[in-house]
């Protein structure tokens, strides 16, 4: 499985830097894509939002961004529209091409060295290494220097990572494209979130807030209320957001874009407890990059491309976390597997 580029026209690529544990991931679509986004967290670092608002000119972007650095980490979504103009590659203006490059951040300056965040540089490398092929999950790019179950403060979370995942839409009906191919939703996600992950399908907790010394977890979302009633200081508690892109080859207007990026935050709600909170940044992109009609020149279903978004998009993020290494003193899945047992048990 591929996961997002299973979607003709999306290329990942990451670069990272393993001692300052941070890097980015960059979703190139050089043909362009209609994009979409929605911002949920109430702690965003982002660029290029505005422009993929439904009202607004410019409809297709070339690439979105997603990296580790906080705010700082906005400077590799120069890299990317620099190796985009060397290509030719861009929004057409009188005096040369403009690379439409949206990104979002995450805030991992608590791990490796504050010092070293993704730049132009880092930013132009994803570019070079993007490629249509299967991508590297976990410890990678932007999820090199996250993690999750921060409620309790540092010494409880864990290692959170970068997934990816695809679902194709069961039968082909009025969606089926010109062409007989499936329809597919891709998702991929950098999970650094505050809560804890879950499995939506169990709800048993995956990573999160986990007691070290007990090897149990505190338990989905419990970790905020028990912090506050003990009194402990919050730790850490502005140093977290889950980012995403959702791409689909169904047609798509930035309307519908839009719709399917607020659709698939559901996802982000199914996997992660809690989600969208005011120490996240919650933000997911859109993007569709179909080039030619549905069968009978209909649009796509969004109800229907909407959830596979969601569920695409909540199976990324358990990815996620299951494919992390432990890094910056901080445990993976792996290494908790009695943990695990013992969270099943309550």
């Amino acid at each position: 499985m591929h996961g997002i580029t299973r979607i003709r026209g999306v290329l990942v690529g990451h670069a990272q830097n393993d001692e300052a544990l941070t890097g980015c991931t960059v979703v190139l679509t050089p043909g362009g894509a209609v994009a979409g986004v929605d911002v949920r967290g109430s702690a965003p670092g982002t660029r290029e939002t505005d422009l993929m608002r439904p009202c607004n000119q410019v409809e297709k972007v070339q690439a979105v961004v997603l990296s580790g650095g906080s705010a700082f980490g906005l400077d590799s979504a120069s890299g990317a529209m620099r190796f985009l103009e060397e290509q030719g590659v861009g929004f057409a203006t009188p005096f040369g091409v403009v690379p439409i490059v949206g990104a979002a951040v995450i805030y991992d300056l608590g791990l490796g060295d504050p010092k070293i965040r993704p730049d132009a540089a880092m930013g132009y490398a994803a570019c070079c290494a993007a490629s249509s092929g299967p991508s590297r999950e976990g410890n990678v790019g932007a999820g090199t220097g996250a993690t999750v179950g921060k409620m309790l403060g540092p010494e409880y979370a864990m290692k959170g990572g970068l997934g990816t995942c695809a679902v194709e839409l069961p039968g082909l009906g009025d969606c089926a494209l010109g062409d007989g191919g499936p329809v597919l939703v891709g998702a991929l996600a950098v999970v650094n979130a505050l809560g804890d992950v879950v499995d939506p399908r169990s709800g048993r907790v995956v990573a999160g807030a986990y007691d070290r010394g007990a090897g149990r977890f505190v338990g989905p979302g419990k970790g905020r209320a028990e912090a506050t009633a003990a009194g402990q200081p919050q730790a850490g508690v502005c140093t977290n957001t889950t980012i995403a892109v959702v791409a689909t080859n169904a047609i798509l207007d930035k309307e519908g874009a839009n719709k399917v990026a607020q659709m698939a935050q559901d996802g982000l709600a199914r996997a992660i407890i809690p989600a969208h909170t005011m120490y996240d940044g919650d933000t997911v992109f859109c993007l569709s990059t179909a080039d030619k009609p549905l069968s009978g020149d209909r649009a796509a279903d969004i109800t229907a491309i909407g959830s596979l978004a969601a569920e695409a998009l909540a199976a990324a993020v358990v990815r996620a976390v299951e494919a992390a290494s432990s890094a910056g003193g901080y445990p993976a899945v792996s290494d908790i597997e009695a943990g695990r047992c013992d969270s099943d048990r309550k």
